[in-house]
């Protein structure tokens, strides 16, 4: 019975009510030592995934050539700058989310919508792995409108893969970005402070057959 209540997407009358202003967050990431909230140099874009825990969902995107900036929060929901503990508790309708800035010249969309797909299970609904709620629930939100067709595109072509090897549908949410809402400190590049840290982060083991774009040198662990 908690896992179906914190499986269900809350209503926004019924939302906890947030905050005014943002909470304190990082000044700069804790790997590149770039500005995480900008601003950000000309020319880069941006977009929101969610595929669970965004520890290790974070790290998967640093990780990437092109990638200009990572930051840990949560979008998709109601509740104005959330804390941790109000995410968690599945009243405010957010999922754990990771922003990336990423340079088009050197990574294309393309190559980070392969690493979405292919770092997690997007089949599973309101969880990933053990971890449960609509917190964790898969989602990707655009920012730019011209990037709704090829997301859309790219979802169609990973399902055909998930379902050649037996897999089930994806039940991953595509939508326009709304804010993005920073979380605390401590859970910014929280696996390059803490190696040791959880991730719950797992695969289905199946390629997405997308294309891949320009790479450049990578950002460091």
């Amino acid at each position: 019975m908690f896992f179906k209540r914190k499986a269900e997407m809350i209503d926004k009358a019924a939302a906890l009510p947030g905050r005014p202003h943002a909470i304190a967050t990082a000044e700069r990431h804790h790997v590149s030592g770039r500005a995480l909230k900008g601003p950000y140099p000309a020319g880069l874009r941006s977009i929101i995934f969610a595929l669970g825990c965004y520890w290790g969902a974070e790290r998967a995107f640093w990780r990437v050539p092109g990638v200009w900036v990572t930051a840990v929060g949560n979008a998709g929901g109601f509740t104005p700058n959330p804390t941790y503990e109000e995410v968690c508790s599945g009243a405010t309708g957010h999922a754990e989310s990771v922003l990336v800035v990423y340079d088009p010249a050197e990574v294309s969309l393309e190559t980070l919508l392969k690493t979405f797909w292919e770092a997690h299970d997007p089949t599973q609904g309101m969880r990933q792995g053990n971890d449960m709620g609509t917190q964790y629930r898969s989602a990707i939100y655009w920012t730019d409108p011209a990037d709704e067709a090829v997301i859309r595109a790219s979802k169609a072509r990973f399902q055909k893969a998930l379902t050649e090897k037996g897999l089930g549908a994806i039940t991953t949410e595509l939508a326009p970005a709304g804010p993005f809402y920073f979380a605390e400190s401590h859970h910014q590049q929280y696996l390059a402070k803490n190696p040791g840290g959880y991730c719950g982060l797992g695969g289905t083991g199946v390629m997405c057959p997308i294309g891949t774009g320009i790479a450049a040198s990578p950002i460091p662990d």
